[in-house]
């Protein structure tokens, strides 16, 4: 069976403590993928000169955030990586003719497992994270994806973490209604996604919506990977606001319609 690939909001780090929908949302999530063989992870928190592969066996768990409950420094996701997965991924960037790395110290960012502790939380399924090239545009993102697509086809479940409205500076107190600003843009990438639209993506920060929404584009980006990676439109898998202004939508590509939640 082909998996789809998915991109899915992380939010704020204190997710797991949260009593959101997309707490919830996220809490259901693995259970749409019993006996995938691995997680790959694309996330916004993590950006290099070249894409780079995590290979550290059981990567430790990294309190990349400030400023949270404490109880939230305490959690640890004990999830390991796979040589043989690894072994993949280096495979299909090799065949696809793109350069990388590996890196076998670096740890799990809040945007891996943030959202693997709701839907994976016996941790008991191989987690390899692969880094965004820090600079690379929506396109070259795009042609990423299109490279790791084969893996889909060997159990691998492959996630771009991120966010498609992610303005730290305009968040407000959790159940705060969002803003006019961050719906209009929330609906116009949804529209777009589900249009398979490249062109107008690719061209959303640029507009006075993307430049608000992300006045740094790396949250974007992975939604680019796993849109390349799952090939054609995507549909949105759950739509929310979280802090007010975060988008907390989610996609996922090559697989049926099915309604939002």
């Amino acid at each position: 069976m082909t998996l789809p690939s998915l991109f899915i909001a992380h939010g704020a780090p204190d997710l797991p403590l949260s009593t959101t929908p997309a707490r919830a949302f996220t809490e259901e999530l693995g259970k749409r993928f019993p006996g995938v063989r691995a997680v790959l992870v694309i996330s916004a928190h993590w950006e290099e000169r070249l894409p780079t592969i995590g290979t550290a066996p059981a990567p430790q768990t990294v309190h990349d955030f400030g400023g949270f409950d404490n109880r939230l420094y305490a959690m640890r996701y004990p999830a390991r990586t796979s040589a043989e997965v690894v072994a993949d991924v280096a495979d299909a960037l090799r065949a696809a003719g793109i350069a990388f790395a590996e890196d076998a110290r670096r740890g799990y960012d809040h945007g891996v497992w943030i959202p693997l502790m709701l839907a994976f939380p016996k941790a008991d399924v191989p987690v390899v994270q692969l880094s965004l090239r820090h600079g690379a545009s929506a396109a070259e993102n795009v042609a990423l994806g299109k490279a790791l697509a084969p893996l889909r086809d060997k159990g691998v479940l492959i996630v771009g973490s991120g966010a498609i409205v992610h303005n730290l500076r305009a968040i407000a107190r959790e159940g705060t209604p969002a803003p006019d600003w961050a719906r209009s843009l929330d609906d116009a990438i949804v529209a777009a996604v589900e249009a398979g639209d490249e062109a107008s993506l690719f061209k959303v920060l640029d507009t006075p919506g993307g430049r608000i929404g992300h006045p740094t584009p790396e949250h974007l980006m992975p939604l680019f990977v796993a849109m390349g990676a799952g090939g054609g439109p995507g549909h949105a898998i759950h739509r929310s606001f979280s802090w007010g202004s975060i988008s907390m939508t989610s996609f996922a590509f090559g697989e049926p319609m099915k309604a939002a939640a």
